[in-house]
């Protein structure tokens, strides 16, 4: 990483504790108001006194993602170690501030999780939960053409966090299924959205004006420097289409021929099809280093695969497809954004229902005003029909979530946060995956939370599960009760219980 080492490598010792929230060092705390977020500390202490690396997991422009183990707990975990000498620009470090700031303030199942943030001398390391599932461009390179239940589970979990993010005022800007990451290698992986560099905080009453974005993904009220959060709408509509088209969407590795070499130039991320770009021996990691860790692209129309590196020239596709809007340079592509305009005319269209292309249409509605929101997308009838027997929860999984969430109600204040904190940290997916699916069966609406109508039906639900007949309940009493385990277990006291 340069002359300035990183502390990954070095020596144990005794790390700075965390967890320290404020208002938890005296009495019960019956004030207290928890939330995941207050965990997330900013640290100076020696990384390496805590966490021991153990393998790159991935390489981007401003540093690496590494797999690291808690010396003390054990838990694994993912680090996002950012060189200081790439974050020069002020821009850059207020990027990376912001974002590590916004996922303090988020806690969704389909959003990464971030545990803490360290900094040193030459490094920002951003330490989360670790997602071995990959992303899911490759599972796009891997699948070709997904089902319209597969597509539809995967559209449901980024409407759902996307909702969850328009909710709380952030629009994240740059979705694509590069920053869509699955949780492992299972077929029914949950998704989980991660690179929040380019979010921020909205207003309902002004518009955003930065352009900034991913061609392929990037909305067309965006290059015209006036847009609101359903920009991330259009989005997640360009991710569906592609995983509903069957196109393949262009990771290539070219031919490759011996001819006279020439220079590299590692600033251009486009080249037209068709132009030879040749390389000297010494030039093919760098090359390779660009294109597949810095500038790759989901529909990049330049990708050369390491298994095909060697001196000589490569070649672009003579024909880019990707869908719905492709173009041979990067000017081609946002001119074709810009207008907007895609079909369903190749054949594979035929084998996708009515209802799918319609939610497409809506969520690439050219007008935002027009265009469908996040929200209401997850209740389009397609979302709703190809989800709907996905989530199955057995009656003595269900009963006893509730039975525990009762007997949780008299918990103190400063007890509830401490269970935050190890729900936050040091709870594995595994163990948290049964009580997920329990809750997100009672999540009606997919948002990620829970409020009190949905727990008012998930008690009502149990009771038909279990035979008894919902209609015989006494109404005040189970409001009643409802109301209390949201006075015990809402630790933010928003009306809602997060479940991620």
């Amino acid at each position: 990483m340069g002359q300035q080492e990183s502390t990954l490598g070095g020596a144990a010792g005794e790390p700075r504790s965390r967890g320290h929230a404020a208002g938890t060092s005296g009495g019960p705390g019956d004030h207290l108001h928890a939330t995941p977020g207050m965990f997330v500390q900013h640290s100076t202490a020696i990384f390496s006194d805590r966490y021991k690396g153990q393998r790159v997991l991935g390489k981007g422009s401003f540093g690496e993602v590494i797999l690291c183990k808690d010396k003390i707990t054990g838990q694994e975990c993912a680090v996002k170690v950012i060189s200081k000498r790439q974050v020069k620009q002020k821009t850059d470090k207020e990027s990376l501030l912001r974002e590590v700031q916004l996922l303090k303030q988020l806690d969704h199942p389909n959003i990464m999780k971030l545990y803490e943030f360290f900094e040193d001398k030459g490094y920002f390391y951003l330490v989360g939960e670790v997602y071995t599932g990959g992303e899911l461009f490759d599972e796009i390179i891997s699948r070709k053409r997904f089902s319209e239940v597969d597509a539809a589970r995967i559209i449901r979990q980024v409407l759902s966090g996307i909702t969850y993010m328009h909710k709380n005022k952030i629009v994240h800007r740059d979705l694509k299924p590069e920053n869509l990451l699955l949780e492992s290698k299972s077929k029914d992986a949950n998704i989980r959205i991660i690179d929040f560099g380019l979010s921020t905080h909205f207003e309902a009453s002004k518009k955003m004006k930065d352009k900034i974005g991913t061609a392929y993904y990037i909305a067309p009220e965006v290059l015209h420097g006036t847009y609101d959060e359903k920009c991330d709408v259009w989005s997640t509509g360009v991710i569906l289409y592609i995983l509903l088209s069957g196109e393949s969407v262009p990771r290539s590795a070219f031919p490759v021929s011996p001819r006279s070499s020439s220079s590299f130039c590692s600033s251009s991320s486009f080249c037209s099809p068709g132009l030879p770009v040749y390389l000297q021996k010494r030039e093919i990691k760098s090359c390779v280093a660009f294109y597949v860790g810095m500038q790759r692209d989901a529909c990049a129309l330049i990708y050369l695969g390491t298994q095909d590196a060697r001196a000589g020239a490569f070649f672009p596709d003579e024909k880019p497809r990707c869908p719905p809007f492709n173009g041979a340079n990067e000017y081609d592509i946002l001119k074709k954004v810009e207008k907007g305009k895609y079909t369903f005319e190749l054949p594979q269209w035929k084998k996708v229902s009515e209802s799918a292309k319609d939610l497409i249409r809506k969520m690439l509605t050219y007008v935002p005003s027009m265009r469908i929101s996040a929200r209401d997308a997850l209740d389009h009838e397609w979302i709703q029909t190809y989800t709907k027997e996905q989530i199955s929860v057995d009656v003595p999984s269900l009963d006893n979530a509730i039975l525990n969430i009762r007997q949780f109600q008299g918990t103190q204040k400063l007890a509830q946060a401490a269970l935050l904190y190890m729900g936050s940290k040091l709870t594995s997916q595994d163990e948290t995956k049964e009580l997920t699916a329990i809750f997100h069966k009672m999540d009606k609406n997919g948002d990620g939370q829970l409020d009190r109508a949905e727990l008012i039906e998930g008690y009502k639900e149990l009771m038909r599960m279990k035979g008894q007949d919902a209609s015989m309940l006494d109404a005040s009493a189970v409001e009643h009760e409802v109301d209390q385990v949201l006075d015990a277990v809402d630790f933010d006291k928003n009306g809602y219980i997060e479940y991620s």
